[in-house]
């Protein structure tokens, strides 16, 4: 039993970590990482969506907080684990520039972590996240000013009137902007082109069923952009 005991101290290391130390950096990164992953996955947006990335952000907080943990002070361990780390080979492109800030944050996190720098770790994963939530909710650095564009037919009812079309995008729109107009031969339907900002993106299937509904318009069609791209 005494042959046990010693042999665990060995591995513990003598630097002073010991078994609750190096738990409690496990779990700290754990939990650290989620709070990472719960931003990511409350501000994406976009169709770049990973189930496996998000993961990623948990497990990449928790090896890297190993990592630290068994570099230590040890210059040669470092280099070491270097060279292993320069023998793989990493083929997955991220698509997002916020996807790599996110990575780059569960690496500093898992570098605070390991170091034993918690109150860094816990402070700065806590004022990031609540930056992209931020920066999430207001849009900010949006320069469009138009959601999308819609597009329909139009075609005069039985007795000259049309559906009044300013009234059905007002109740749905914030802004819109009548961007073409053309008319067909033989008194046919004539197409019309709007770009317009949704007082609620969500209701957007809402707004093409109302004008589907209406008497006269045909071929409703409507086309959002990325809110992170810039068209």
């Amino acid at each position: 039993m005494g042959s046990m005991g010693f042999l665990f101290e060995r591995a513990v290391g003598p630097s002073g970590e010991t078994f609750e130390t190096l738990i409690l950096s496990l779990l700290l990164s754990f939990v650290l990482g989620q709070v990472i992953a719960w931003g990511y996955t409350a501000t994406h947006s976009g169709l770049s969506y990973s189930r496996a990335y998000t993961q990623s952000l948990v497990l990449l907080s928790m090896v890297v907080a190993l990592v630290m943990r068994v570099i230590g002070d040890n210059i040669v361990t470092a280099f070491g684990l270097l060279g292993a780390l320069a023998i793989i080979r990493f083929r997955n492109v991220l698509k997002d520039t916020r996807d790599t800030v996110f990575v780059f944050l569960t690496l500093v996190v898992g570098m605070a972590v390991g170091s034993e720098k918690y109150l860094t770790a816990v402070v700065g994963t806590i004022v990031v996240v609540m930056v992209a939530t931020y920066l999430h909710y207001t849009a900010f650095g949006s320069l469009g000013r138009f959601d999308g564009h819609l597009s329909f037919l139009l075609s005069r009812t039985g007795d000259g009137e049309g559906p009044d079309v300013l009234a059905l995008l007002s109740r749905y729109c914030r802004n819109s902007k009548e961007v073409s107009i053309r008319h067909s031969r033989d008194d046919g339907p004539t197409e019309y082109v709007f770009q317009i900002r949704l007082a609620d993106r969500h209701n957007s299937d809402e707004l093409v069923r109302a004008l589907r509904e209406a008497p006269g318009i045909a071929e409703v069609s409507l086309v959002l952009h990325d809110e992170l791209t810039e068209v």
